[in-house]
């Protein structure tokens, strides 16, 4: 089944004949087999918003067999028939809108036009079922709350003796990355830690520090990324006194020496300059270097650790990074996973970031609305924790009230929602039904149908049935329905 924004087909004979052919292509037992094969639920109308095709996760999610749907109009499922109609009108597909169609079932929506050249010939609409990621966030959500206060509680009175106590997470692919932390780090071989922005790394770096043999000395780090280049050399190596115009006449130690029988972190490493790497190279093999000025070697005990968020291998093919020194940075790779890795981790996470900012700025943890969950744990997160931490931040900083709710998140991270109270009259937008799903129904009846099947909400239920939300005041009066 294609995937653009609209199902084309050329025209060879130019008339009709190749529009039926298309319509016949879509009842094939193939057809059906693929859709019912798909995990989502699959929704078909035709230009006349008749619905051609429901399919079994449609039925299963929505609790509606293909046998009482297919064949009538989808104006009797009110929120789709209002989304199909706007889609029909003005032809803009829909993209991972948030929706809760009924209560307690929350979907991400895609919804298309499919056409035949210029010549519309329906819509469709795949709902993927959300619902379970939803709860499985809120539990977990909760879950870490009472495992915070627990955690509050057993601290006032001893102090985590667990080197990896601030990397939070009990997802499989954190899990690996910290087990592997575990087993290297009583070692003093060098570990090249990788991973995006803001994944933390230099948690992991220090982590690593805390449970090696050296944790009663020196965890010193460099961020080689925030170094000018001139001053690269004195920044590791340091230099004697009165080595260069305005130089301290006692000198300066540089990382090395302070790292000396500890641990020294070289973050973003891909950015050390070439002719730096061949003196940080020299300085690990010989365990020894000279300052700047200086005529006499340094001896060092250091253990190494670096880390990168760029593809080192890739810059030692385009002769960027020295072959020598990647081998031997990379004795031990760890790998730290993304953030949309292991996005089971994020209720925890968000609530592990709620309580220390809320305790920061004095003020309450908030609660988060399902639709935030089912956003945040969807989003795909560039800048990963440190994104997420500072997001929380902001809207503890910003919301008012008990609830952080869709419209509180900034406009790049937020998901589009189906908001089908926007969408005009679908019996004006939508051509009618060649059979009237219920030729025999009452108005008061059909207000009756209205109001159930938009679970009392008034504009949708004066939409679906093309009237003002005064008029349909004025009905239910007249008809002595309750508000």
């Amino acid at each position: 089944m294609a995937t653009d924004d609209s199902i084309s087909m050329s025209q060879t004979s130019g008339d009709a004949h190749e529009l039926q052919n298309l319509k016949k292509h879509w009842s094939s037992p193939i057809v059906h087999t693929i859709l019912d094969t798909v995990g989502d639920a699959v929704t078909i109308v035709n230009e006349n918003g008749v619905v051609t095709h429901w399919n079994r996760a449609a039925e299963e999610l929505y609790g509606i067999s293909s046998d009482t749907i297919v064949g009538k109009h989808i104006s009797d499922f009110a929120w789709k028939s209002l989304m199909m109609a706007r889609i029909l009108e003005d032809g803009q597909p829909i993209r991972q809108a948030y929706h809760e169609p009924m209560p307690g079932i929350h979907v991400l929506v895609n919804s298309t036009v499919l056409s035949d050249g210029n010549q519309t010939i329906g819509v469709i609409s795949s709902e993927q079922d959300v619902t379970r990621l939803v709860r499985l966030g809120n539990e977990l959500f909760t879950t870490s709350n009472q495992l915070r206060n627990l955690e509050d509680e057993i601290t006032k009175y001893e102090s985590s003796d667990d080197p990896f106590y601030r990397i939070k997470g009990h997802s499989q692919a954190i899990q690996k990355a910290v087990d592997t932390a575990r087993r290297v780090a009583k070692t003093d071989a060098t570990v090249l830690i990788s991973g995006q922005s803001g994944v933390g790394k230099e948690l992991f770096a220090y982590a690593l520090h805390r449970a090696s043999v050296r944790n009663q000395d020196r965890f010193v780090a460099l961020n080689c990324g925030a170094i000018p280049q001139a001053l690269f050399e004195s920044e590791l190596f340091g230099y004697q006194g009165g080595a260069f115009t305005g130089a301290d006449r006692q000198g300066r130690p540089g990382k090395f020496e302070l790292a000396n029988r500890g641990t020294l972190f070289l973050d973003e490493i891909a950015e050390l300059p070439l002719e730096m790497q061949v003196k940080l190279l020299r300085a690990l093999q010989e365990r020894q270097f000279y300052r700047i000025g200086g005529t006499q070697p340094i001896q060092v005990d250091v253990r190494i650790l670096a880390a990168t968020n760029r593809d080192l291998e890739q810059m030692v093919a385009d002769g960027t990074f020295r072959e020598d020194l990647y081998y031997r940075l990379n004795v031990v790779n760890l790998e730290i996973p993304a953030l949309r890795d292991h996005v089971e981790d994020i209720p925890e996470l968000i609530q592990l970031f709620s309580r220390e900012i809320a305790q920061q700025y004095n003020k309450p943890v908030p609660r988060f609305g399902p639709e935030v969950m089912v956003t945040l744990m969807n989003y795909v997160w560039p800048g990963n924790i440190r994104q997420l931490r500072n997001l929380i931040e902001r809207l503890i900083i910003l919301v008012d009230g008990e609830w952080v709710l869709r419209d509180h998140l900034p406009s790049n991270i937020r998901a589009p929602r189906l908001d089908t109270q926007e969408a005009k009259p679908v019996l004006a937008s939508l051509p009618p039904s060649p059979v009237s799903p219920h030729p025999q129904e009452s108005e008061l009846d059909r207000i009756r149908t209205a109001l159930q099947t938009t679970y009392g909400n008034k504009a949708a239920a004066a939409k679906l049935l093309g009237m003002s939300r005064g008029t349909l005041y004025n009905k239910m009066r007249h008809f002595g329905l309750s508000e």
